[in-house]
């Protein structure tokens, strides 16, 4: 029942991806789920995979991370989605200070936006979108389930 309500697919990447960045693996889930519900899909702004990333930003993350045989298409494979899904939430926890709100804001709405709504002092109740702080709330809610309930799987002791 609980893949019906709360889907885990490729937790193994998961896992992995959240040891070589330093994330928490319910964290990834969560973002996922609130992505894509882990569904590979193309969104109706572009963006692609488990993780939702915009070519754009994937040129991005390829640029930062070292990449240079990146090709839109790699977006479709959800071992490359996670990867690039992974670094840039480091990313952007790095830019943030740690600040878990602003970094997610940041992913579903953008790092200028978030900057100028406060940048790494950005709360909960300061963030401008009601999309995105609706975002932000259910990456933290489903976060707290995935622990609760993929536990083994996801390797949170």
């Amino acid at each position: 029942m609980r893949e019906l309500t709360l889907p885990l697919q490729h937790d193994d990447v998961i896992r992995q991806q959240a040891a070589a960045k330093h994330l928490d693996p319910s964290l990834i889930a969560a973002v996922i789920y609130a992505e894509s519900r882990f569904r590979n899909q193309e969104s109706h702004a572009g963006a692609l995979g488990l993780m939702q990333i915009t070519p754009q930003t994937a040129h991005v993350i390829a640029r930062l991370s070292g990449g240079t045989q990146f090709v839109i298409g790699d977006l479709s494979n959800p071992d490359i989605n996670i990867r690039y899904g992974a670094y840039y939430l480091r990313y952007l926890l790095h830019r943030y200070h740690g600040n878990e709100v602003a970094a997610l804001a940041a992913y579903n709405a953008g790092l200028h936006v978030v900057d100028r709504w406060g940048g790494s002092e950005l709360d909960l109740g300061a963030i401008g979108f009601p999309e995105t702080r609706a975002y932000v709330a259910e990456v933290f809610e489903k976060r707290q389930e995935y622990r609760d309930k993929y536990a083994d799987e996801l390797g949170i002791h």
